[in-house]
């Protein structure tokens, strides 16, 4: 319950500030190619911060573990949207590797905030017909505007040590093969990540804004 008295202070600074926080429940998909489902793939380790862009995979890839929240939001992003519907790994193998970074107190939540960001299973079912994948470059990660207006304006202990809201801003891609065409689409999306870094320790996951409503 700590962490919902936390969140709930969180809440008040911003509002405080003159800000509202984007409503945190995340909508259904982004569409293109039509199209899928699989099973679970081995646990890998979490990788470490030594690279800021993470290489498109086939498989579901743990998100870095870092203290910089920055490179953490990075590699969230790229779990979010990095996904190929042609291997094994299903729909909730590409889910878990962000709950597993879930702050406990705030997991459930998450679920269901990835959810949002991921085809439905029927999509997915259609999309691996395709042999679909898609991919993120991200273009840009800074702290909203209004994030550091309302941790100027918070009281002492309104906000916790090592909170942070991160906009990340990019261009999906998607592809797959319709007949024996190969076929490809992108568009531009951006969004919010809420995230907690205290001090020397490994980041944490909190929440998701809605897809294309990022904290301005």
């Amino acid at each position: 319950m700590r962490f919902l008295r936390r969140r709930r202070r969180l809440v008040i600074a911003i509002v405080g500030a003159g800000f509202a926080l984007i409503v945190l429940a995340v909508i259904g998909l982004f569409g293109l190619l039509r199209g899928p489902g699989k099973a679970s793939s081995p646990e890998r380790p979490a990788p470490t911060a030594s690279a800021v862009e993470v290489v498109p995979t086939d498989q579901p890839q743990p998100v870095l573990e870092t203290s910089s929240p920055e490179l953490f939001a990075r590699s969230v992003a790229h779990a979010l949207f990095d996904w190929d519907t042609r291997q094994d790994a299903g729909l909730a193998d590409w889910a878990q590797v962000l709950v597993d970074v879930a702050d406990a107190e705030e997991a459930a939540a998450l679920a269901a905030d990835v959810r949002e960001y991921l085809p439905g299973a029927e999509m997915w079912q259609r999309l691996a017909s395709y042999g679909t994948r898609q991919w993120l470059d991200v273009e840009s990660v800074t702290v909203p505007t209004a994030w550091a207006t309302a941790l100027e304006q918070a009281a002492a202990g309104q906000i916790s040590r090592g909170t942070s809201a991160l906009t990340v801003v990019g261009t999906r891609h998607r592809a797959g093969t319709w007949d024996t065409d190969v076929e490809s689409t992108e568009r531009p999306v951006s969004f919010t990540v809420f995230v907690v870094c205290p001090g020397q320790e490994s980041c944490t996951l909190l929440r998701l804004s809605k897809l294309d409503h990022p904290l301005e």
